[in-house]
Protein backbone atom coordinates (compact mmCIF):
# COMPACT_ATOMS: atom_id res chain seq x y z
CA UNK A 1 0.00 0.00 0.00
CA UNK A 2 1.36 3.39 -1.03
CA UNK A 3 0.68 6.20 1.46
CA UNK A 4 0.37 9.62 -0.20
CA UNK A 5 0.15 12.70 2.03
CA UNK A 6 -0.64 15.98 0.31
CA UNK A 7 0.11 19.14 2.25
CA UNK A 8 -3.00 21.27 2.67
CA UNK A 9 -1.39 23.79 5.01
CA UNK A 10 -1.85 27.47 4.25
CA UNK A 11 1.28 27.85 2.10
CA UNK A 12 0.56 24.82 -0.08
CA UNK A 13 -3.14 25.65 -0.17
CA UNK A 14 -2.28 29.01 -1.72
CA UNK A 15 -0.11 27.19 -4.27
CA UNK A 16 -2.95 24.90 -5.40
CA UNK A 17 -3.06 21.91 -3.08
CA UNK A 18 -6.84 21.58 -3.56
CA UNK A 19 -6.36 21.09 -7.30
CA UNK A 20 -3.57 18.56 -6.65
CA UNK A 21 -5.87 16.64 -4.29
CA UNK A 22 -8.57 16.56 -6.99
CA UNK A 23 -6.05 15.40 -9.61
CA UNK A 24 -4.84 12.63 -7.30
CA UNK A 25 -8.38 11.45 -6.58
CA UNK A 26 -9.21 11.39 -10.28
CA UNK A 27 -5.97 9.62 -11.29
CA UNK A 28 -6.30 6.97 -8.58
CA UNK A 29 -9.87 6.26 -9.68
CA UNK A 30 -9.04 6.24 -13.42
CA UNK A 31 -6.19 3.78 -12.90
CA UNK A 32 -8.25 1.68 -10.46
CA UNK A 33 -5.69 2.03 -7.69
CA UNK A 34 -8.11 2.45 -4.79
CA UNK A 35 -6.80 -0.74 -3.16
CA UNK A 36 -3.14 0.23 -3.68
CA UNK A 37 -2.98 3.93 -2.81
CA UNK A 38 -4.13 5.73 0.33
CA UNK A 39 -4.57 9.49 0.00
CA UNK A 40 -4.50 11.76 3.00
CA UNK A 41 -4.04 15.42 3.74
CA UNK A 42 -1.49 16.80 6.12
CA UNK A 43 -0.63 20.18 7.49
CA UNK A 44 2.80 21.70 7.13
CA UNK A 45 5.61 19.19 7.46
CA UNK A 46 8.36 21.79 7.29
CA UNK A 47 9.19 21.25 3.63
CA UNK A 48 7.68 24.46 2.31
CA UNK A 49 9.03 25.91 -0.89
CA UNK A 50 8.31 28.91 -3.04
CA UNK A 51 6.77 26.92 -5.88
CA UNK A 52 4.15 24.21 -5.80
CA UNK A 53 2.81 21.75 -3.28
CA UNK A 54 4.72 19.37 -1.00
CA UNK A 55 3.79 15.69 -1.15
CA UNK A 56 5.04 12.77 0.92
CA UNK A 57 4.88 9.30 -0.59
CA UNK A 58 5.79 6.81 2.07
CA UNK A 59 9.13 8.18 3.36
CA UNK A 60 10.00 10.33 0.33
CA UNK A 61 9.36 14.07 0.14
CA UNK A 62 8.52 15.76 -3.16
CA UNK A 63 8.25 19.51 -3.57
CA UNK A 64 7.22 21.90 -6.33
CA UNK A 65 4.30 19.74 -7.51
CA UNK A 66 1.96 21.81 -9.68
CA UNK A 67 -1.02 21.00 -11.88
CA UNK A 68 1.15 21.33 -14.99
CA UNK A 69 3.71 18.74 -13.81
CA UNK A 70 1.26 16.46 -12.00
CA UNK A 71 0.82 13.86 -14.77
CA UNK A 72 4.56 13.21 -15.08
CA UNK A 73 4.91 13.15 -11.28
CA UNK A 74 2.05 10.64 -10.92
CA UNK A 75 3.44 8.39 -13.67
CA UNK A 76 6.95 8.36 -12.22
CA UNK A 77 6.19 8.21 -8.49
CA UNK A 78 2.89 6.38 -8.21
CA UNK A 79 2.12 4.30 -11.30
CA UNK A 80 5.64 2.97 -11.71
CA UNK A 81 5.71 1.96 -8.05
CA UNK A 82 2.36 0.20 -7.70
CA UNK A 83 2.38 -1.68 -10.99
Amino acid sequence: MLIVQICVGSSCYLKGSQEIVEKFEKAVKEHKLEDKVVLSGSFCTGSCNREGVTIHIDDKVFTKIKPENFDAFFEENVLSVVR
